[in-house]
């Protein structure tokens, strides 16, 4: 038998806290009622009670001559021995913040929280301020007064060890519908990719892809469809796209794995065409998330064309800085990527310059030994001579 666990429990003693805005206008008009009458707010609930705040203009004992305004805090709904700790702020209306603050929290370590025995008991100052000095200061302005009352009810509660404990495996709705293709039950649409057939759900589809869903679903879609034709994507990307559409999730590596010829960057790049093809949003982050991890003089140059045809802006911006560094910029035009970016995307040679422009203005700005991702395998390089390539004299 495996030895008990060890008992214990722990009182925790806290306070729910609660404010209430209260403004009082016609400050003038509600003086001259007599020492010990008042102006009420209305009720507001803090801790499970409900609350209001007394003023009494003329001040609430009559041996002080109606020379302070006396304000207190009344405990407004059933109650006994409810402990709680007030504070009470008159507020400076010139705007320079100096107001005046009656606090029971700072002191509440001191003297302990305050206990209201019964419907009506109080908390407050009978001599809150001199009445004569509150007429002629910034807390009365247009003849209206703001104060802000918290109040913090002490409560009590006990913690303990739990006997059950309930483990929670983590979501394999993934994997469950993984398998669901896997296994091909209710497969209703094949796709015939280059040699490869792919099978697939209409209905799973068509709630990830914008593309699926208005190609089977759509004003001129075909929900009877059964078989589509794919082009201009290679069976594995294609594959892996569907894959990531029911589990979401991305295996690079596995994925490279199974094509010899290819690198992790040129999967990635494929895969994110397709993305951005059927409408992939998240597919597409990941995959640029993932080529500005792995960028190098080799690969920035097609992977900055591929940013400018898809429109990824801050793929596009890493690529830009990253081939802008002076250390970086002669090795990678010397890469046939580059040849292709000039022919497929010319404009973006003058991105290029722009931000090589703005990295020589201000040299501290990029880490030149290595690129804009950070990635340590940016070799340095020497500068090319002008004089070798046109491209490279237009730079």
């Amino acid at each position: 038998m495996p030895p008990p666990h060890p008992s214990w429990s722990r009182s925790v003693t806290e306070t729910v806290r609660g404010s209430h805005q209260y403004t009082v206008k016609g400050f003038s008009l509600a003086k001259g009622t007599g020492p010990g009458r008042y102006v009420a707010s209305d009720v507001f609930a803090v801790g499970g009670y409900h609350w209001a705040v007394y003023l009494y203009p003329d001040g609430k004992n009559p041996e002080d001559n109606a020379n302070y305004v006396s304000v207190f805090v009344a405990l407004a709904s059933d109650g006994a021995d409810v402990r709680a700790l007030f504070e009470l702020t008159l507020l400076d209306q010139s705007g320079r913040g100096r107001h005046k603050v009656h606090s029971h929290f700072d002191r509440s370590l001191q003297a302990g929280p305050y206990t209201l025995k019964y419907r009506g008991s109080m908390w407050g100052y009978k001599r809150f301020y001199r009445r004569s000095l509150l007429e002629t200061s910034d807390f009365l302005k247009n003849d209206c007064l703001v104060m802000n009352c918290t109040v913090g009810v002490v409560k009590n509660r006990i913690e303990t060890p739990k006997n059950i404990q309930i483990h929670v495996p983590p979501s394999d709705m993934g994997h469950c519908f993984k398998e669901l293709l896997r296994v091909g039950i209710g497969c209703d649409i094949t796709f015939e990719v280059g040699d490869e057939k792919v099978r697939a759900h209409k209905w799973i589809l068509a709630a990830r892809s914008p593309v699926f869903k208005a190609q089977f679903f759509g004003p001129i879609g075909n929900p009877d469809i059964h078989r589509v034709v794919v082009e201009d994507v290679e069976p594995v990307i294609f594959k892996a796209m569907v894959n990531f559409i029911y589990a979401d999730e991305l295996h690079i590596h596995e994925l490279a794995g199974s094509v010899s010829l290819w690198t992790s960057t040129v999967v990635v790049q494929h895969l994110l065409a397709a993305a951005d093809r059927y409408g992939l949003d998240r597919l597409c982050l990941l995959c640029e998330a993932k080529l500005c991890d792995e960028l190098t003089a080799e690969t920035v140059a097609t992977t900055l064309a591929l940013a400018e045809q898809h429109h990824c802006a801050e793929l596009k911006s890493a690529c830009l800085k990253f081939a802008a560094v002076r250390e970086n910029l002669g090795a990678v035009m010397e890469t046939e990527g580059f040849d292709y970016l000039e022919e497929t995307c010319p404009s973006v040679l003058s991105d290029l310059l722009a931000t090589v422009a703005v990295l020589d203005d201000d040299p501290a700005s990029v880490n030149r030994k290595r690129g804009a991702c950070g990635n340590e395998d940016a070799i340095p390089v020497e500068s090319v001579e002008a004089g070798e390539r046109h491209t490279r004299r237009r730079l």
